[in-house]
């Protein structure tokens, strides 16, 4: 926005664009990142260095860590909230065991059955197959045909 339609003027506003942004509050902490990152506002002009008493700088710090506390918070709950709107769609996962006997989609086999049927009348699970091995907690080992030529480790997402 800062730019003509030749895009050449770019470079002459990207210090006013840096300067916007660092001056900007953020949505989930309210304070901009610069105060968040220096303890200060950002400052426009220039302006001398002043003696001041060890009060003052008493009062600075503490203001300073009910600021950092506050984003903590506002940290804290922004998290949850994108934790609980992510959790929507996760479900519990179901623990295998070595010896189970499990369904395998054919989701990854269908250019192996294309071949015998149309794809519309293909199964859309086979087996079933014994859980030879634990690989992970997302993955297991099956005992499978010499005739599937998949790599025996699967996700449990194909189960």
């Amino acid at each position: 926005m800062f730019i003509d339609h030749r895009q050449e003027q770019w470079p002459e506003w990207l210090g006013t664009a840096e300067f916007t942004y660092n001056n900007k509050a953020h949505s989930s902490t309210w304070t901009s990142p610069f105060k968040a990152n220096y303890r200060q506002d950002l400052k426009i002009g220039f302006e001398g260095r002043k003696k001041r008493k060890y009060a003052e700088a008493e009062k600075f710090v503490k203001k300073m860590k009910e600021i950092q506390e506050k984003a903590k918070v506002a940290l804290g709950k922004a998290q949850e909230d994108m934790k609980k709107y992510a959790d929507r769609k996760r479900s519990e996962v179901v623990e295998y065991k070595v010896g189970d006997l499990v369904m395998l989609s054919t989701k990854d086999l269908k250019y192996q059955m294309v071949r015998k049927m149309t794809e519309k009348l293909t199964k859309r699970f086979v087996g079933p197959y014994k859980v030879q091995k634990i690989v992970s907690s997302n993955a297991v080992k099956l005992e499978l045909p010499t005739i599937v030529k998949i790599h025996p480790a699967v996700n449990v997402n194909r189960i």
